[in-house]
């Protein structure tokens, strides 16, 4: 690991690279409760081999970047997306291609739209700009969150059996969940948090709607990627997304969960690697 840290506006953000600096540049944001670990290294290795430089970093909250009180996050969806440009300010990146991750993915169209000037491309996976007539996410998906409350997150296994649990409800039909993996990087997770608790503080912050309404503005090539068996963020919302922004291509994971599963790594760097080749 290559990890570095940013201090900047009063936080502290946890990054971590691979490639050469000198190649263009893929910066990586996860989505909510997770930190960057879960850009797994031989995902971002594999993608740094395209000839690309990859970044990847810990949201607020998450990893070893600043964290804050459970039930408290002192920040909003725009600081978030304002986070990702002070990870590229520290790397002297004047533009990168961006890709973010379900909540990730959302922060990514923020980013496009409120700092444009930055941004190559965008490739969205898992995720959805939100519009109020797209279908829920599965209830069965709501009351495996809604139990949260329950975890011992002072207990390492208690987190890690979390993580598995979680992972074995979001993974497509296609797919088989990796128990062993998922448990050692929740580990790994668990004991490189500043507290691990304060993941859940995701779920309470606020903003993004002003950007998220404007999803057709956006300007850039766009990739959207996405499972037609993902049960958080049902496969209507990436048709919608890519509708919406003007020339964005749509990427279908058959039989996919909302996951980032190994199988699915060739054909999703595959194509990161043509979007992100195009002339700008």
């Amino acid at each position: 690991m290559n990890e570095r840290f940013i201090k900047v506006d009063g936080i502290h953000i946890c990054t971590d690279s691979f490639g050469e600096p000198v190649n263009p540049a893929i910066l990586l944001i996860m989505g909510a409760q997770s930190s960057m670990i879960w850009w797994e290294e031989e995902f971002c290795q594999r993608l740094a081999e395209t000839g690309r430089y990859v970044i990847r970093y810990d949201n607020r909250d998450v990893g070893r970047s600043t964290t804050y009180e459970p039930g408290h996050p002192g920040y909003t969806f725009e600081d978030m997306a304002d986070d990702a440009v002070r990870v590229l300010d520290a790397y002297k990146i004047e533009q990168a291609h961006i890709i973010g991750m379900s909540m990730g993915g959302m922060l990514a169209q923020m980013i496009a739209l409120r700092h444009p000037g930055r941004v190559l491309t965008i490739t969205l996976l898992a995720t959805s700009n939100f519009a109020p007539h797209l279908p829920p996410m599965e209830e069965r998906i709501m009351d495996f969150f809604s139990n949260m409350g329950v975890i011992d997150w002072s207990d390492k296994q208690s987190v890690v059996e979390f993580a598995i649990n979680r992972s074995k409800i979001l993974t497509g039909s296609k797919h088989i969940c990796n128990e062993k993996k998922t448990g050692m990087l929740a580990g790994k997770e668990f004991e490189r948090s500043n507290n691990i608790a304060s993941m859940s503080n995701h779920a309470l912050v606020t903003g993004g709607e002003s950007y998220l309404a404007r999803t057709s503005e956006i300007n850039v090539p766009a990739l959207i990627i996405h499972g037609t068996e993902d049960p958080i963020i049902p496969y209507e919302h990436a048709e919608h997304v890519a509708q919406e922004i003007p020339g964005a291509v749509l990427l279908t994971l058959e039989g996919a969960g909302h996951e980032l599963h190994e199988d699915d790594w060739d054909i999703i760097i595959d194509a990161v690697s043509e979007l992100t080749s195009m002339p700008n």
